[in-house]
């Protein structure tokens, strides 16, 4: 089995940034949306974005984006994929990925097992789903566990990766029942909504390589 694939997204600073790459993350998330608490405008993610190597993908958090607005955001931060976390149809996603050439990931509430056939849709339209918790007042970084069992026995037919609630605590539980070939924590590794964690970032990542 090839190893856990990390994503540490919502990071906003420089010193939780280097953490998640001193860790071993495989990617990164800037999150662009005013209403999250991990927002970050595009100067401050141009800048950030300087600092991550080559060896660590960068993944661009949207919801809902307008075209101009999306266009804009790729120009400046260059992304390496780009997460839609609205309702975004697949041909959408398609369109984006055909038109910019870039690694597009469409994120799933998982309520219920017919998510996962909703998902289908985007089989051959994006590169990667990424099952989350149902939304609430915010599209995702509610801090709610996913519902693993509905993953366990599931029988993938494209890549994609876990997100919701994960923490340092429960990310070893949630590789062992789902399977997953990527995990994303967000929220769990916060003691503030928006304020990552050097030491909770550093736990997540020795959990994961420890599963």
């Amino acid at each position: 089995m090839t190893d856990t694939q990390i994503k540490i997204c919502g990071l906003s600073t420089p010193e939780t940034l280097d953490a998640a790459i001193d860790s071993g993350a495989t990617h990164v998330g800037f999150v662009h949306y005013e209403k999250s608490p991990r927002h970050l405008p595009l100067e401050e993610a141009a800048k950030l974005r300087r600092r991550v190597p080559e060896s660590v993908k960068l993944v661009l958090v949207t919801v809902a984006m307008q075209p101009e607005q999306l266009a804009r955001a790729y120009d400046v931060i260059r992304p390496d994929a780009i997460q839609f976390h609205g309702s975004e149809t697949a041909e959408w996603v398609a369109l984006v990925r055909q038109t910019v050439k870039v690694e597009c990931w469409r994120s799933f509430g998982l309520k219920d097992a017919g998510t996962l056939e909703r998902a289908r849709a985007f089989e051959g339209k994006c590169d990667r789903l990424l099952f989350d918790a149902p939304a609430k007042a915010l599209p995702g970084g509610n801090g709610v566990v996913a519902q693993w069992d509905l993953l366990e026995g599931w029988h993938p037919f494209m890549p994609w990766a876990l997100a919701g609630g994960l923490t340092p605590d429960n990310v070893g539980e949630a590789i062992l029942r789902t399977k997953a070939p990527l995990v994303d924590a967000s929220s769990g590794l916060e003691t503030a909504p928006g304020e990552k964690s050097v030491d909770l970032i550093r736990k997540f990542c020795e959990a994961v390589r420890v599963a």
